[in-house]
């Protein structure tokens, strides 16, 4: 059985709004991370009446009720006795022995979850074109990660298909590598939507800085061109499969013709002065085994060369790798000296004032 995240709500804060309102920051700890969600208590009914709907039943806990005559954000200890109530409302529903509730796309939803098919972790969040716009950094950030996965894969499926030589194996390495490359493309749609949620004011999306904005579509596109360069490899694969394939049937047949016209051709005599070291001393049929060793011994120097140019691109594959992991590198570090940019701005501005 699977184990629920541990969820809380550990604090609660004022909006900067006109109109303030008590925020709750609800805190999920999974397995391998934990992050923080804002909501404000209309958020709460909307989900309790949703759930009662994709449900069928109400939940065996209820809200704390609405004050008209008091408000959370001029009284301390209303704001505190309704976050716990809140917390109590999220616990029960997170450890009820029911999950027809958890069940729901309205809790996956609300608490930024991914679909229930993925047991909560986050190496296999759904690509479906129904989920949610990513509004949690951390989220888009594992995303990411199991873009990158995908990505991965294919390469390796693409790597098989070239080392396969039976045309049943480089099919399905061909399919695999589709299906990822299918799913990439899906999730690089997810990203870029989620991306546009996080640089903007929408509620329940925490919004990032500009620097790390930059960051987040240099890592994008990176990733788009990486698909895109997969999917021209694998196509331009697949044409060479099919070409060699015509290539060697047509040669096949060639080479029959030859065999039968030389078979059917009546005896002559050698051309003299058109002799060699090697066949003049051969009768017609060794000079016949000796041109059959010498294909033989081109194909196999073919065969080497195919597999030199292979390694060739293996290294260059490996090389745009690393290049792209220098280029999040560099994307890092320019966040890195915007902060410090930032923050010396900030001093100076308090030596000029004390000067």
């Amino acid at each position: 059985m699977t184990s629920q995240p541990e969820i809380s709500i550990p604090t609660t804060s004022t909006s900067t709004t006109s109109k303030p309102y008590t925020i709750y920051n609800i805190t999920l700890r999974l397995p391998l991370r934990t992050f923080t969600l804002q909501k404000r208590y209309s958020d709460f009914t909307t989900l309790h009446s949703t759930l009662t709907s994709q449900a069928g039943a109400p939940p065996p806990v209820s809200l704390p009720p609405k004050t008209y005559f008091s408000r959370t954000t001029s009284s301390p200890a209303l704001a505190e006795s309704r976050r716990i109530a809140l917390q109590t409302y999220l616990q029960t529903l997170n450890t009820d022995p029911d999950d027809r509730w958890r069940n729901t796309s309205a809790w996956r939803s609300f608490l930024n979850l991914p679909s229930s098919n993925s047991n909560h972790n986050p190496r296999h969040i759904t690509t479906s074109s129904t989920q949610q716009p990513i509004t949690d950094p951390v989220v888009w950030l594992d995303y990411h990660r199991d873009l990158k996965s995908q990505l991965h894969s294919a390469r390796l499926q693409l790597t098989k298909r070239d080392q396969a030589t039976a045309a049943q194996a480089q099919h399905e390495c061909s399919a695999e590598a589709k299906k990822h490359l299918v799913k990439a493309n899906s999730m690089i749609s997810t990203l870029d939507t989620g991306l546009k949620s996080l640089s903007s004011d929408t509620w329940g999306a925490s919004k990032l800085g500009d620097g790390e904005l930059r960051r987040r579509r240099d890592l994008i596109s990176s990733a788009r061109k990486e698909l895109e360069g997969l999917e021209t490899l694998l196509n331009a694969m697949v044409a060479k499969a099919s070409l060699d394939g015509a290539i060697a049937q047509a040669t096949k047949g060639d080479r029959e013709k030859l065999v039968h016209a030389e078979s059917r051709k009546p005896a002559t005599g050698r051309v003299l002065g058109k002799e060699t070291d090697r066949t003049r001393a051969l009768d017609n049929a060794g000079v016949l085994q000796l041109q059959q060793q010498l294909m033989r011994e081109q194909d196999e120097d073919v065969d080497v060369l195919a597999q030199a140019v292979a390694r060739q691109k293996k290294i260059g594959m490996e090389i745009q790798e690393e290049l792209i992991v220098q280029k999040d590198l560099l994307g890092l570090l320019d966040e890195d000296v915007d902060r410090v940019q930032g923050k010396m701005d900030v001093a100076r501005k308090r030596i000029g004032k004390i000067s």
